[in-house]
């Protein structure tokens, strides 16, 4: 029988040392859900030639969540569409199959499952109170437990499951570090359980979706594929109990590069919910959400824009016209339309998302997904030549993050810049440096005066002043953000390489020694040729740049060595255009 005591419970967990809580534990039929799921977070614009600075969009991780199963019929989907995320709290559960087992056995899998359960929801519980050292506590407690009968010799599935939840409870905590700690230890568990275990396949779909939060993508590979391996043999291949393994395979599958594996996984989930639900059920959300920005990714708008069609067709039928995830949905087709060329037809869609989401307080209007939203749609408002209204939404921004935030939150320096830029593209360089003295000041009574933070308002200011010819100023703000930079970063890194360039172009004009710009332009150079690699647009740039001095100074053998280096450049960027 399952002993009851075997995970400890959250009143007595700070005297953890007790001994003997985990004892006579048998094996036994279990029927046990753990749900769980990821979040899909890529972004795709088509606006290459005016950049606009975006707000950070909170970090979606990886999710988890334990459920006892329900009925099948109980399969839901309650998925918001954000932008290019998808957070989905799905919940594909099996119902508790029957099978041969004593009604006792059957009491204790339950109280099992219960305790489970009741350790996953108390760690969650204690993190939202903002509890987080208590729940590492708790956890810290159930692993001493475990990890003693591991090492009497017990390495069962009742070992595995609590493993399992330990390392969930990690990933709810953050210290991702712990959980692959925790996986190599579940791995040797389950390495040696057999495929019949009835908790093995939700605890393999668990460890895929960890690894997979980890970056180690074949371990979760190998994971799902057991995991579907098991669930097609108990349930069928059509089983909506697949959809959440195969989904994982899929996301994984992805970021592996192995597209179009993926999307074969991903029209796999999307098969089997249109056989066990409809063709218009919210479950296809999740599997259509993925599909499309996937193809996004891969550069195939076209075929991205039908499953993102899809999505909106049923969030407007079950929702109406007017609801915030018919919004959410409208932002991913200005993205597909957008990428696709038709700027137009993506900035209406922009307009009425906003718009829908607004009027339906679906999102709070400062909200980072909001926020992103704008700067998209300003951006591209730039690109096709409509500065003023582009303006105009960035102005909104400010105005927004200033009336929540307060106007000296440094939250408002992105706006402030993006503001500036626009400006500056307009040629009313007053304007713009007005906006970046007033971005650099907040920084500066924020994180102190050299922060590398800092360089960033302040690079854009020397740059402004590079325009407004006083180069004097310029270059002093371009020479101390480099020293800012090479002391945060290293001389040889991608933000010391890029305040180089600026400082190069200022002092190009100042008439300095062309010695000294030459070896200037030989640092970015390797830098890029480093970070991007030797055959990129940076470096055709930079090489340009090299060669101009080198004939300057008439260095005529190593000129002809950089102008051969280009020629081959140019010759396959030739190529690689060509229809």
């Amino acid at each position: 029988m399952v002993a009851a005591s075997l995970l400890l419970p959250s009143t007595s967990f700070k005297s953890y040392r007790m001994k003997k809580v985990c004892q006579d534990v048998k094996s036994c039929h279990w029927q046990k859900g753990f749900a769980f799921f990821s979040v899909s977070n890529q972004k795709h614009s088509c606006c290459n030639n005016f950049k606009l600075y975006r707000i950070p969009v909170r970090s979606f991780a990886s999710h988890y969540g334990l459920r006892t199963f329900a009925s099948v019929g109980s399969l839901q989907a309650n998925v918001v569409g954000q932008g290019n995320r998808v957070s989905s709290p799905t919940n594909f559960q099996r119902s508790e199959a029957s099978f041969e087992a004593t009604s006792k056995s059957v009491d204790d899998m339950k109280n099992f499952e219960r305790q489970l359960e009741e350790l996953f929801d108390e760690v969650k519980r204690m993190i939202m109170m903002g509890n987080k050292n208590d729940a590492i506590d708790l956890l810290q407690a159930n692993y001493e437990a475990v990890k003693e009968r591991i090492n009497a010799g017990a390495r069962g599935m009742e070992e595995a499951a609590v493993l399992d939840i330990i390392a969930l409870g990690y990933v709810a905590v953050g210290d991702l570090k712990v959980v692959g700690k925790l996986l190599d230890m579940l791995n040797e568990v389950v390495d040696s359980l057999k495929d019949d275990e009835p908790l093995l396949d939700p605890v393999l779909v668990h460890m895929g979706s960890m690894y997979l939060t980890l970056g180690k993508f074949e371990k979760s590979v190998f994971m799902y594929q057991r995991a579907i391996t098991i669930m097609e043999s108990k349930f069928g291949k059509m089983s909506v109990y697949l959809v959440t393994p195969i989904l994982g395979m899929a996301k994984v599958l992805g970021s592996l590069g192995r597209a179009t594996k993926a999307v074969e996984f991903y029209h796999r989930s999307i098969t089997i919910l249109e056989s066990c639900r409809s063709t218009e059920n919210e479950d296809l959300i999740v599997p259509l959400f993925g599909l499309g920005n996937l193809l996004l990714k891969e550069g195939k708008p076209m075929e991205a824009e039908s499953p993102f069609l899809r999505i909106l067709n049923i969030y407007t039928k079950l929702y109406g016209d007017h609801d915030g995830r018919v919004g959410m949905v409208m932002c991913s087709l200005a993205h597909v339309k957008c990428a696709m060329g038709n700027a137009n037809e993506a900035i209406h869609l922009y307009r009425k998302a906003l718009q829908v989401i607004k009027d339906s307080n679906y999102v709070a209007l400062d909200d980072s997904t909001m926020e992103k939203m704008r700067i998209d749609l300003a951006e591209l408002l730039h690109v096709v030549g409509r500065g003023k209204e582009g303006r105009e939404i960035l102005e909104e921004c400010l105005l927004i993050s200033e009336k929540s935030r307060g106007k000296e939150n440094p939250s408002s320096v992105t706006h402030l810049v993006n503001l500036a830029t626009s400006y500056s593209r307009s040629k009313n360089y007053a304007q713009a440096e007005h906006l970046l003295r007033t971005s650099l000041e907040i920084m500066k009574k924020t994180v102190g005066p050299d922060d590398q933070s800092i360089t960033f308002p302040m690079l854009h200011l020397a740059v402004n002043l590079y325009h407004l010819r006083r180069d004097e100023e310029a270059e002093e703000l371009a020479l101390k953000a480099l020293h800012i930079r090479e002391k945060a970063f290293g001389k040889d890194s991608l933000p010391v390489a890029e305040a180089l360039d600026c400082l190069v172009s200022i002092q190009t004009r100042l008439e300095k020694d062309d010695e000294v710009l030459l070896e200037q332009l030989k640092r970015i150079l390797s830098i890029q040729e480093k970070e991007f690699g030797i055959e990129s647009d940076e470096v055709l740039i930079t090489l340009k740049k090299v060669a101009f001095y080198l004939d300057k100074l008439g260095r005529r053998n190593e000129k002809f060595s950089v102008q051969k280096r280009l020629s081959n450049l140019k010759m396959k960027f030739k190529q690689q255009i060509k229809p």
